[in-house]
């Protein structure tokens, strides 16, 4: 049987943190993948923690790691995922502007893709963050040609594999399709719902959403074009286990 562990950075949503668990439940009941829930604590100065091992002691389906201090959103989705054992890995924020329920929607095609993520339609974002949504996807898109409409969208399953080959760097969040694709994966993209925040505030400005992925995306880009491909054609007796 899979089995799913989905990954929730979280930073400064104390109030949210109290319809998490009822907002998963309808997902836990339908599942066919045992989910289990990671909390990653980015550093919160507000209440977070607190409520985060509150809940943990309460639901033995929730688990938690914390930082020193706030180190990102890249960071708490890298550090969920290699803390994580199961071998698919899923990625949710806890603003819960996507719903964990849509992750039914994914699961019949993780026998067939590696990645597969949500598609917003509907957008409950300002203008502001719409517009730039809009041209950082447009810009993604043309230099790097992953062939997907939103990839920055909070609801993704990734198998483990790929997540763990993941780079290590600050908004690595944005091109998980682009970076499995350059492994070798395959991707699929599912339409699905967006809805206004639940709680807290963005953490996302224009300058944050706007030259920082501009300049991400022209660095992705040149690790695709200088990405290093070969394949073993033949080898000796050796096997795999005995090579160091």
């Amino acid at each position: 049987m899979k089995e799913l562990t989905i990954i929730v950075p979280i930073y400064n949503e104390e109030a949210g943190i109290d319809i998490l668990e009822s907002e998963f439940q309808p997902y836990f009941e339908k599942s066919s993948m045992n989910p289990q829930m990671l909390l990653v604590d980015d550093g919160s100065t507000d209440g977070s923690l607190l409520k985060i091992k509150k809940l943990c002691e309460t639901n033995s389906r929730f688990h938690f790691i914390s930082f020193d201090r706030n180190r990102g959103l890249s960071a708490a989705i890298l550090a969920g995922f290699k803390y994580a054992k199961s071998d698919w890995l899923g990625y949710i924020d806890a603003d819960l502007q996507t719903k964990p329920i849509d992750f039914l929607r994914f699961e019949p095609f993780l026998d067939s893709f590696d990645l597969v993520l949500g598609a917003r339609m509907g957008r409950k974002d300002s203008p502001v963050k719409k517009i730039t949504s809009r041209f950082a996807n447009w810009f993604r898109d043309s230099l790097l040609n992953d062939g997907v409409k939103d990839s920055g969208c909070p609801l993704k399953i990734i198998k483990r594999e790929y997540a763990l080959a993941l780079p290590y760097f600050s908004g690595v969040h944005r091109f998980i399709p682009a970076l499995v694709l350059m492994q070798g994966g395959k991707v699929k993209e599912i339409p699905i719902a967006h809805y206004p925040r639940e709680s807290g505030k963005s953490k996302f400005n224009f300058l944050n959403r706007s030259i920082g992925p501009l300049v991400d995306t022209i660095g992705v880009r040149w690790m695709m074009k200088r990405r290093i491909n070969y394949k073993i054609q033949s080898s000796d007796r050796m096997s795999k286990d005995q090579i160091l």
